[in-house]
């Protein structure tokens, strides 16, 4: 796979990752059928001044499939980039199944949060949205090895991204070559999401709730308003339950993947939610 930042990359505990820059760690967790070059234009804008580390999970980038294949087993490989690296201080970010990833690495531990930021994500009640359960019923009924064609076909493959783009044409093809080939290319990688998209379910995030409920890391929901998948009313529901939660940023229009194409909104909002947790002291904190 081509790759931007792949003098950057490292493997810890068979899970791979980017660690670009230095400052504040970074860290990005991505969804289902992308991996971590969807932070890439993210990373470009703020490598320079922080220290950004951009996780594949399990099944998608250069992690083979590995773990549990679940959510839980995806917090597990974060986690092993935490630990490895003995990572602390963090400014985590999530997107799509990334954002409940990092919903459930934020509850196992959040002293070691310095802040906490969800996109457009999953969240308990939608996991997975309806938009998105097609998907899982393919899975479950073992289809997904009929779209393997489209790793090869990246012109062809961006048809199923169309709705989390809003200009999917202008995604670079190895992109999609790339979020396609591990998830999609191989026996072992449709197993895997196979059994992930399977394991999801409308409560499957329930047991954390007690723990978002309880935690005051700063938190900001930036959210685009043009997701069919994640609708405003979700953000608002992470707003109540999140006491550190301040309140929503729209990006106006953006759909799911906007990390990627409209990264610069992200980014400002970011930077702007840094600067305030700033004034915040350790006790808001876990």
């Amino acid at each position: 796979m081509t790759d931007e930042f792949a003098a950057y990359r490292r493997t810890v505990g068979g899970v791979s990752f980017t660690d670009v820059g230095e400052g504040p760690v970074t860290l990005f967790v991505h969804g289902v059928f992308t991996n971590g070059r969807l932070w890439r234009n993210c990373v470009q804008l703020l490598s320079h001044r922080r220290r950004c580390i951009s996780v594949d999970l399990p099944g998608h980038g250069h992690t083979p499939p590995l773990g549990e294949p679940s959510v839980w087993g995806l917090a597990d490989a974060v986690d092993t980039v935490i630990r490895e690296l003995d990572l602390h201080d963090i400014h985590l970010v999530g997107n799509d199944t990334g954002g409940a990833v990092a919903q459930v690495v934020l509850t196992r531990d959040p002293q070691l949060f310095t802040s906490f930021a969800l996109t457009n994500c999953d969240t308990e009640g939608n996991f997975p949205p309806p938009a998105f359960r097609p998907a899982v019923w393919a899975a479950r009924a073992g289809l997904l090895r009929a779209a393997a064609p489209l790793a090869k076909r990246p012109k062809l493959g961006k048809q199923i991204y169309r709705t989390g783009y809003q200009d999917v044409s202008a995604v670079p093809d190895d992109v999609i070559t790339d979020y396609l080939t591990p998830t999609l290319g191989s026996r072992e990688g449709v197993r895997f999401m196979t059994a992930l998209l399977s394991s999801m379910t409308p409560e499957l995030l329930a047991p954390i709730r007690p723990g978002l409920s309880a935690c005051k890391v700063p938190t900001a929901i930036v959210w685009g308003t043009g997701d069919i998948f994640f609708r405003r009313h979700w953000a608002d529901w992470l707003v109540d339950l999140i006491p550190g939660a301040s309140g929503v940023v729209e990006v106006p229009g953006a759909r799911l993947f906007f990390p990627d194409e409209r990264a610069h909104e992200l980014v400002d909002a970011l930077e702007a939610h840094w600067v305030s947790g700033q004034t915040g002291d350790e006790t808001q904190r876990g």
